[in-house]
């Protein structure tokens, strides 16, 4: 979902002016505790265990709505062995568990990364019992085994770990970005294949398309439905459930609190706080400064992690760069209503009848944001 926290801007009025005003209470609005895990990963020795290690930073991957729908089995000395929990699935928006299969493929490079960086190689099998189709199920997604190595190559990609973002806000206009840059990006691409442009009439035209599959989302009631379930508006909600769409602050606790952020009204494609909304959520559309594609041969389960994988890179090279980066998904969905749009981006990217368009992403210069919340890392470990 991109972000709705532009429909302040629009929806705030003499509510805001009396948030504000609110002094301390205002101060203290800020759900930190979620986005402990960040700091705590910081702190973590792989000393005692290197796959607690490891998690700890796998964890902090980007997966679509935050559903972090990671579990970790550590019941095997030097295993972990990977799986989706699936009730974090996004059954409406992402019917085939695609983009939650990708979500997965970043974690697993994390965890890579991170074992390195500890001196571990880990060598992984993914989907050891088969790949499931349509959907995923339970069984695992991956198995990892930990071997020390002291030879094995640290990725310089990892110093960017806590600073990557997946940045919702509009980006600067005034500011191209140079396609030196974006072809820095671009390499760190490792197993399967991209694409890029940052031409102004490109971008302008992939702006467009990737509005009009926001706004089939947003009118289509179940998809805008399974989104708007996701909203976490304000300190309390966040800090009990740090995942979904979190939307931080002492405003919208105030906007939520006195009814101006009311989930129905969000869904009525008739009122006006729909009609708000849609004008509030255009901006980071239309700043998009330039896009980055990746594509896979098939849509296997193992070509969807591979494509996670190399997402999490581009976002990492991306933050070495100073450059943003935020996921366009909607028109990559797989349902009936979305068909035409998917139609559309894959001709306008060229993308071949044996392909499958696994990534689409926006990049820009944007202010700096602060971390997503996360679930505390041994909240995801089953068994140990």
């Amino acid at each position: 979902m991109t972000t709705r926290r532009n429909v302040l801007m629009i929806l705030g009025g003499g509510v805001i002016a009396a948030a504000g005003g609110a002094g301390s209470w205002a101060t203290t609005r800020d759900p930190s505790r979620a986005r402990l895990p960040w700091e705590t990963a910081k702190t973590v020795t792989p000393d005692s265990d290197p796959r607690r290690y490891a998690l700890s930073h796998a964890i902090l991957a980007p997966n679509p709505h935050n559903r972090q729908p990671w579990v970790a089995d550590l019941s095997v000395d030097d295993e972990v062995t990977l799986f989706c929990q699936a009730d974090r699935r996004l059954p409406h928006t992402d019917p085939f568990d695609r983009q939650i299969t990708i979500g997965l493929g970043c974690f697993s490079e994390l965890l890579i990364m991170a074992a390195a960086e500890a001196g571990y190689r880990v060598d992984a099998n993914f989907f050891p019992a088969g790949e499931p189709q349509p959907r995923l199920d339970d069984r695992p997604v991956a198995r990892f085994h930990f071997a020390p190595d002291a030879g094995v190559k640290r990725d310089p990609l990892f110093t960017q770990v806590f600073d990557r973002r997946s940045n919702k806000e509009p980006y600067d206009t005034t500011r191209p970005v140079p396609g030196a840059e974006l072809q820095k990006i671009g390499n760190a691409v490792s197993h399967v294949d991209r694409g890029e442009t940052v031409d102004p009439a490109r971008t302008k035209q992939l702006r467009e398309l990737a509005w009009q599959a926001m706004d089939i989302e947003m009118r289509t009631h179940r998809t805008a439905k399974e989104s708007i379930d996701l909203l976490r508006i304000g300190k309390s909600e966040i800090e009990a459930n740090p995942d979904g769409i979190d939307l931080p602050g002492p405003l919208f606790e105030a906007l939520d609190t006195f009814g101006m952020m009311s989930r129905d009204d969000m869904l009525d494609t008739n009122s006006t706080v729909f009609k708000q909304q849609m004008d509030a959520m255009r901006g980071p559309f239309d700043t998009a400064m330039g896009f980055i594609w990746l594509k896979t041969q098939g849509n296997s389960r193992t070509g969807q992690i591979a494509a996670g994988r190399d997402y999490v890179r581009i976002n990492l090279a991306a933050t070495a760069q100073g450059i943003a980066m935020q996921p366009f998904s909607q028109a990559l969905q797989e349902y009936e209503e979305m068909a035409p749009m998917f139609t559309k981006l894959r001709e306008r990217l060229g993308i071949g009848t044996s392909e499958t368009l696994q990534m689409f992403a926006r990049i820009g210069y944007g202010s700096p944001q602060k971390p997503a919340p996360r679930w505390p890392v041994d909240t995801r470990i089953r068994s140990a």
